[in-house]
């Protein structure tokens, strides 16, 4: 492992009073020429044993995508899939008739379930997509496949917001997953915590900016899986974004 010039002695995945970090450089790669990805848990041709996830989180990919370029039609199955869109727009169609835009800010949800056939390409001929994709393990297999996007966009995002959960409804995405994701984007010097229930977990991933995440430096790209804490504290210390995971 691969200690991090940010921050001496400490090593990618070392536990820190039960905070393991994902540096961003330790990441796995996939590079085309059309699409550079970054994986923190093993995917396609990454393959990690002691990387397959955490809690319901399976995969947590950052994806850059040139002009015209994607993910052309192919199949899902018994999966909760979430995009956000950092930087450009995608174009999204799929088989259950859904044709969509999502831009940057935009969220959207879709439950693979039983099957579901979609394609993801750059929506822009000559601006480049910057995205994260997110599948999570649902509760049960057999669900009828599904669709929902919502815009995160507004001043009603700043601190901490619920984005997608359980429960779904008023601007939340539903996921079929005991599992809750909030957008907190700070300004320089903000603060927001977090309290982890007893048996519950945390992961966060940086998307914008550098943060302390109790008291550990974290920069864009980076993640921190977060278990046996009662609770987490970020503050920013230059504007930032992060997601933050809540896994049963």
């Amino acid at each position: 492992m691969t200690g991090r010039p940010d921050l001496p002695g400490i090593t990618t995945g070392q536990e820190i009073a039960m905070i393991t970090l994902h540096d961003r450089m330790a990441r796995g790669r996939t590079e085309t020429g059309l699409i550079e990805a970054r994986h923190t848990f093993s995917f396609g041709r990454f393959h990690d044993p002691a990387r397959m996830g955490f809690r319901s989180l399976r995969v947590l990919n950052e994806d850059r995508i040139v002009p015209g370029a994607g993910f052309p039609a192919h199949p899902h199955a018994e999966m909760e899939i979430l995009t956000y869109v950092l930087e450009g727009a995608v174009e999204h169609r799929d088989s259950l008739g859904n044709t969509a835009v999502i831009r940057a800010g935009d969220l959207q949800r879709m439950t693979a379930g039983t099957g579901i056939t979609h394609a993801e390409m750059n929506a822009s001929a000559t601006e480049p997509l910057h995205l994260l994709q997110i599948w999570i393990h649902p509760d049960r297999r057999g669900l009828a496949p599904g669709y929902e996007q919502a815009s995160l966009e507004g001043e009603a995002v700043r601190g901490l917001r619920l984005v997608a959960g359980p429960e779904g409804g008023d601007g939340v995405l539903k996921i079929h997953q005991d599992a809750r994701v909030h957008l907190a984007r700070l300004a320089a010097g903000e603060t927001v915590e977090h309290p982890i229930a007893p048996g519950r977990a945390a992961f966060a991933q940086l998307t914008r900016g550098v943060v302390l995440l109790d008291g550990h430096e974290m920069r864009e790209g980076d993640g921190a899986a977060v278990e046996d804490e009662p609770g987490l504290r970020i503050t920013a210390e230059t504007e930032a974004e992060v997601l933050l995971f809540d896994l049963a």
